[in-house]
């Protein structure tokens, strides 16, 4: 695993075909994308489908996909590209059930979700998660480095090295989907060092069970799963606990009145926590609403809490590109290119933007759709207009503020 790549390393991550072994076709793509690239290059930070005719149709008619990205998109030289080839895993998600019995009753709780990576399901999620420039590539650096010093044995009486992330911040900023594309781009990047990548969601709200007294032993059963799968060193496991105030709530919070299952539940977690940081392939990713009722052990614990806001102007304006880009490529929009008239429209929805949520955000292109049904039947007849569309948006966005104003009154 390399520690220290060049700043002039450019990363391109190949999706191949499943009707291949990648294995004994590896060494024929990359010779065969080198010669592609050197008459050809790609885009940057954009999937691209693979379409090919030439000379080397036989082999790169196996690629479905590729997706470019460097630190350094200016100085494109084909010597400083490193090829990461994979296949996506085919097995579906998988639900965790474990049977509860207290007091004679039983019920069936769902603990975690397990993926294979990588997953059909997070395909295209890194290159549309859109944060402040360098967020998103210092946190993966920072997975990889932790592995490598875990793949590298360091002593961690020397150095410490938890490998535990928390992203914390409001809700709908994308916290979970980004811990999801990490854990995808790393069992990319990784393939060569493990066999096989596994994700595993814990439901945290599922494990502080109503009956107080099995929240704990529900934590040390399903570390008990994650323990068997990190015993294969070829298993790379990432384990991901979104909203981890849940079942790391401060002790020093509680009061006395709290049941002390909810102290045990915190202590497992810990221990657990503790008993899995010597395996060298294993990564934990935690997300927080909350983080200052997050129990200061546990944040201890953290190597970065890292804190993901709401998004910046230059956030804002990449998420509302990438939305009429695909309203055009789905053929919704009209493909002209705008004037100087929309993007005075685009500067002041922008403006109107600030302080919403990336989720909010998404949602206001089906909420201007509706407008648009309402006043000029339905869309799907004609493609629509991006001044018109941009307009609706300001309608959508301003609903939504309405809306927002009305149920925090309603909370006063």
């Amino acid at each position: 695993m390399n520690l220290f790549p060049s700043k002039k390393t450019i990363h391109m991550e190949v999706r191949v075909k499943p009707s291949i072994g990648l294995s004994e076709m590896e060494a024929p793509l990359t010779e065969s994308l080198k010669r592609y690239l050197t008459f050809d290059q790609l885009p940057f930070n954009k999937t691209v489908k693979f379409v090919f005719e030439g000379a080397d149709y036989d082999i790169l008619q196996h690629v479905d996909s590729v997706f470019m990205e460097s630190a350094n998109e200016t100085d494109f030289d084909v010597d400083n590209v490193v090829f990461h080839l994979f296949t996506l895993q085919r097995r579906p998600m998988e639900l965790e059930i474990f049977d509860s019995e207290a007091d004679g009753d039983s019920e069936s709780i769902p603990s975690s979700n397990h993926w294979l990576l990588p997953s059909p399901q997070f395909v295209g999620l890194w290159e549309n998660l859109l944060f402040e420039a360098g967020l998103k590539e210092r946190l993966f650096k920072f997975a990889l480095s932790a592995l490598a010093l875990a793949q590298h044995q360091v002593d961690p009486n020397v150095i410490i090295c938890n490998r535990l992330l928390l992203l914390h911040g409001p809700p709908g900023t994308g916290k979970t989907s980004l811990c999801k594309a990490l854990a995808q781009k790393l069992s990319i990047y990784t393939r060569t060092a493990f066999h096989c990548t596994h994700l595993i969601e814990i439901n945290s709200h599922s494990l502080f069970s109503k009956w107080f007294s099995e929240s704990g032993k529900l934590v040390m059963r399903l570390f008990a799963k994650i323990h068997e799968i990190i015993q294969d060193s070829q298993n790379l496991v990432c384990v991901l606990i979104d909203e981890v105030e849940s079942l790391a709530y401060s002790r020093n919070c509680m009061s006395s009145q709290e049941p002390k299952d909810a102290m045990r539940v915190v202590n497992a977690l810990l221990t657990q926590l503790d008993s899995i940081k010597g395996k060298a392939n294993v990564l934990v990713l935690a997300t927080s609403n909350l983080a200052e009722t997050i129990d200061l052990a546990f944040l201890d614990r953290a190597d970065i809490k890292q804190y993901i806001g709401l998004p910046n102007e230059f956030a804002i304006r990449k998420i509302y590109e990438s939305m009429i880009y695909e309203l055009k490529r789905v053929e919704i929009l009209d493909g002209e290119q705008g004037g100087i008239f929309e993007d005075q429209l685009l500067h002041e929805l922008i403006t109107f933007s600030q302080g919403m949520s990336g989720r909010s955000l998404r949602k206001l292109p089906f909420l201007a759709l509706t407008f648009y049904e309402e006043e000029d039947n339905c869309p799907n007849q004609r493609k629509i207009r991006l001044e018109v569309f941009i307009r609706y948006l300001l309608q959508a966005m301003k609903k939504q503020k309405e809306d927002h104003q009305l149920m925090e009154f309603d909370k006063e």
